[in-house]
């Protein structure tokens, strides 16, 4: 009866953990993927960690607050880490959108309840290509299936210096985006000092009409010669944020 009663809060608090996950992890967090579809595999992901978890030496399965608010914070803390790729991506097509003029150019997301940039949802839907191309949602299923050897079910605890580390890696995202657009961004700031330089010889000219066109023509091309470059750039970041996401969790284990 005991080895039962262990084995059932094991499973409620390996639930509470994969599901936190579940919850801002790109991929498996999208709208798109019916609610019915995520319970059930939450469910069965939890029903097979469980019986590793539950067995560990380490393992400390006690009910209460401060344990479920551990395991939550454990699978929030990788969520809201890797969904920090997202919003880079998000914000970069917002950055791009300037560039190419499309600052009104807003469309109704069915996976978020406000108006996406339309170069913003395009940006979110390469970066989910890649991490399923790459194999990267395994990836994270796989390092949260290791955190149940280094951060034992039971023993999880967000620190404070933890959550400090966490609003810290928000600022990367300006920095990863800004770096993403950038070859588009020094090209359409190169087309617009050529055509203000023509304006200032010929007067006559009508820069306002032909310094947009030209801006959003030589913007393109440039960003698809760099979509090359896409694929590995979105790799390193998400690379990045998973292994800090698993410094993070290690740091907040509870001994």
């Amino acid at each position: 009866m005991a080895d039962w009663s262990r084995f059932a809060v094991s499973g409620i608090l390996v639930l509470i953990r994969v599901s936190g996950l579940m919850l801002f992890a790109p991929f498996f967090s999208s709208a798109a993927i019916p609610r019915m579809v995520k319970a059930v595999f939450t469910v069965v992901l939890a029903g097979l960690l469980t019986p590793i978890a539950a067995n560990h030496p380490g393992a400390a399965p006690v009910l209460g607050l401060m344990s479920m608010l551990g395991e939550l914070s454990t699978g929030l803390l990788f969520g809201l880490s890797l969904t920090l790729l997202m919003e880079m991506l998000s914000f970069s097509g917002q950055i791009l959108g300037l560039q190419f003029s499309f600052s009104l150019v807003n469309v109704l997301d069915p996976n978020s309840p406000i108006e996406t940039p339309l170069l913003s949802q395009l940006l979110n839907t390469v970066g989910l290509l890649v991490l399923l191309a790459t194999g990267l949602d395994r990836t994270l299923v796989s390092a949260l299936m290791h955190t149940f050897a280094a951060v034992p079910v039971g023993t999880a605890w967000m620190a404070t210096r933890t959550s400090l580390a966490l609003v810290e890696m928000t600022s990367g995202v300006f920095l990863a985006a800004v770096q993403l657009s950038a070859p588009v961004m020094a090209a359409t700031l190169l087309v617009e000092v050529v055509v203000a330089l023509i304006g200032r010889l010929s007067p006559q000219l009508p820069v306002l009409f032909v310094g947009i066109p030209l801006k959003t023509l030589i913007g393109y091309t440039v960003l698809i010669g760099s979509l090359g470059v896409w694929p590995r750039f979105i790799e390193a970041r998400f690379d990045g944020l998973l292994n800090q996401a698993v410094g993070l969790v290690l740091a907040s284990h509870r001994v």
